[in-house]
C-alpha cells in the first residue's frame, strides 16, 4: 500500500556520503520536529532525473527553504557512493541532501517501488515528491510514468508549501 497524506514516514536507515565516507541517518532523525521536502526518483545519472528533477530542486532550494523547510532530500535506490558522486555532478552541495536507499528499504516500506527490469534497472523508486512535517506526510505528488516530471517537480512543491 502506498504511503498517503496523513501517514507517518516509515522508520528505516538510509546512507549518504559524509565527509569521511558513507554515513548513516535514520528517517526518525531526518524528519523529527522539522519540515522536510523529500523527492524520490528512479535513478542517479538517468535522463529525466539528471536533466530536470534534481536541477529543479537545486535551482529552487532557496525559495523552498524560505517557506520553512529545513531539509530538501533526494532519495534513490542507489548506493551512497553513486549518490555522492551524482550530488557533486549536480551541484547539490548544501542545497539538496543525497540519500541512498540501496536495498530499497524506504521505497518498499512507503509502497513507492516500481519494477524497471524491462529497462535493465531492476527494482527502483517511482518519481515523487512529498512535504513532511514532523514525520507526517502533508502533501505528495507521484508521477504516473518514470520519465514524466510534473506532479513531483520543485515548482509543484513550491505551490503546496
Amino acid at each position: 500500500m502506498t504511503i498517503k497524506v496523513g501517514d507517518k514516514i516509515p522508520s528505516v536507515k538510509l546512507k549518504y556520503m559524509g565527509a569521511n565516507g558513507p554515513a548513516e541517518i535514520t528517517t526518525d532523525e531526518l524528519f523529527a520536529g522539522k519540515k522536510v521536502v523529500l523527492f524520490g526518483l528512479p535513478g542517479a545519472f538517468t535522463p529525466t532525473c539528471s536533466a530536470k528533477h534534481v536541477p529543479g530542486f537545486v535551482q529552487h532550494a532557496d525559495a523552498i527553504k524560505k517557506k520553512g523547510v529545513s531539509t530538501i532530500a533526494c532519495i534513490s535506490v542507489n548506493d551512497a557512493f553513486v549518490m555522492g558522486a551524482w550530488g557533486k555532478e549536480q551541484g547539490a552541495g548544501e542545497k539538496v541532501m543525497m540519500l541512498a536507499d540501496g536495498n530499497a528499504d524506504f521505497t518498499k516500506a512507503a509502497g513507492l517501488e516500481q519494477d524497471l527490469s524491462a529497462a535493465g534497472l531492476g527494482l527502483r523508486s517511482k518519481r515523487y515528491a512529498m512535504i513532511v512535517d514532523k514525520g507526517a506526510v502533508k502533501w505528495m505528488g507521484v508521477e504516473e510514468a518514470p520519465g514524466k516530471l510534473e506532479a513531483s517537480s520543485a515548482e509543484a512543491v513550491l505551490t503546496h508549501l
